[in-house]
């Protein structure tokens, strides 16, 4: 049993002693999950950025800025972000046949390439997020990332992004083989915390939509302010509005479960 585990053990807070109740008392908050994407923006600074290289290996002319990316993170598939981008220049019958063999090369590429290229981008973290990470060392309350990243770059990158000892969980793509709903699952599973009690924290409408099915609150920081879906807050990072620190992750924990409890219906 992991020191996180034995202190949530100690502390008696398992899935199966959890309560559905409108109290917001019932539900203190006894650790933050975040997304990967929810800590930096992989999308525009990471993802993007490998994608104009792979553009760059097949000789294509093609650089993707901040703005025609955002455009594509409509498709919610890579591969259909860069089919769109081929057939908007392609011409002729044969186009379809084209963009359908050149779209999967090019996204066999990226992937070559990501786990080289990811830690050498020089990712920043979201604005605000380390003082939030160290609100809840100091205060013991463990964080866990998930990601469906590859663990031999994300381990890295975490500590890239908010130093070496502040996180207690990682789980990436090489520990669940399933949805990223079970990556949040097997977070809370290892820090032996109930879903009721945890905050978790997306960068995306994919991520929020995976917080929602583990059965956690959901924050959704960083991603486009349209994105839809039910979620605690929506900021452009971490120090907007009132700024999101502990107090207000707790406050934020406690007012969603006293809306969404059945007594609250």
């Amino acid at each position: 049993m992991s020191p996180v585990q034995e202190k949530a053990w100690r502390a008696g807070r398992f899935w199966w002693d959890c309560t559905q109740s409108a109290d917001p008392g019932a539900h203190p908050l006894r650790a933050l999950i975040f997304d990967l994407d929810a800590m930096s923006d992989l999308d525009l600074d990471g993802h993007r950025v490998v994608f104009n290289a792979a553009f760059a290996a097949h000789g294509l002319p093609l650089q993707w800025s901040p703005a025609r990316y955002r455009q594509l993170l409509a498709l919610r598939d890579e591969r259909q972000r860069v089919g769109a981008e081929l057939r908007k220049r392609c011409v002729g019958p044969e186009c379809d046949v084209l963009v359908e063999l050149l779209a999967d090369e090019i996204c066999a590429t990226k992937d070559m390439i990501f786990d080289e290229m990811i830690l050498d981008l020089g990712l920043s973290p979201r604005a605000g997020l380390v003082d939030l990470v160290m609100d809840a060392f100091a205060q013991n309350v463990p964080v866990g990332v998930v990601s469906g990243g590859r663990r031999r770059w994300v381990e890295p990158l975490v500590r890239q992004l908010v130093g070496d000892g502040l996180v207690d969980v990682i789980v990436t793509g090489d520990d669940v083989s399933g949805t990223h709903a079970e990556a949040f699952g097997q977070a809370l599973a290892e820090l032996g915390v109930a879903p009721h009690d945890a905050l978790g924290i997306a960068g995306s409408a994919a991520g929020l939509r995976a917080a929602n099915a583990a059965g956690l609150a959901p924050a959704l920081v960083g991603a486009d302010p349209d994105v839809t879906g039910p979620a605690v807050t929506v900021r452009a990072d971490y120090t907007c509005a009132d700024g999101l620190r502990l107090a207000t992750c707790r406050r934020l924990l406690a007012q969603w479960w006293a809306q969404h409890s059945p007594s609250a219906a």
